[in-house]
């Protein structure tokens, strides 16, 4: 079993300083891509908060409620309740399993399918736009640089990243 790392000592109580805070700056990054992705699917009647459960069906990384929750990070009932806007949006439905009925599977509806299949280039360009002028060496690293610290977290936190 390997142990977490060092950690850094970078930051120091005195003196600390939000703004220079890399988890203050990433928030701030995730909200404006947020922002952004909800403003470039709004035509497609895709919120933010819903094109994951979108793409996460239509690539075939989860098929019910618990799978949802998990892979999104989320609570069962706050996705139940997702689900429910999605399929009064048409984008979805919601078939109980027959081999074990506490199951229920989600499937996307044909227009759910047109809608999930707009998201990946939505996205893209959402991306590229927060991008704009990294040479892809930086982009590399910068992906690399969040994935150690992902790594980072699991471990101090006693878990393993998938």
């Amino acid at each position: 079993m390997s142990r977490a790392p060092i950690p850094a000592n970078f930051y120091r109580a005195a003196g600390y300083c939000a703004d220079e805070s890399v988890g203050y700056l990433m928030k701030r990054v995730l909200l404006g891509i947020a922002q952004a992705a909800d403003k470039r699917l709004e035509p497609q009647g895709i919120t933010h908060a819903q094109w994951g459960p979108l793409f996460m069906l239509r690539r075939f990384r989860a098929s019910t409620v618990a799978e949802l929750a998990r892979e999104l990070q989320t609570d069962p009932g706050a996705m139940t309740r997702l689900l429910d806007r999605l399929e009064g949006k048409g984008f979805c439905r919601r078939n109980r399993s027959t081999d074990d009925r506490r199951v229920v599977n989600i499937e996307l509806t044909p227009e759910g399918e047109i809608a999930a299949d707009k998201v990946p280039a939505e996205l893209a360009q959402v991306m590229n736009e927060h991008l704009a002028g990294f040479s892809k060496t930086e982009w590399t690293q910068l992906k690399n640089f969040l994935e150690r610290m992902l790594v980072n977290g699991e471990a101090a936190a006693g878990r393993t990243v998938k």
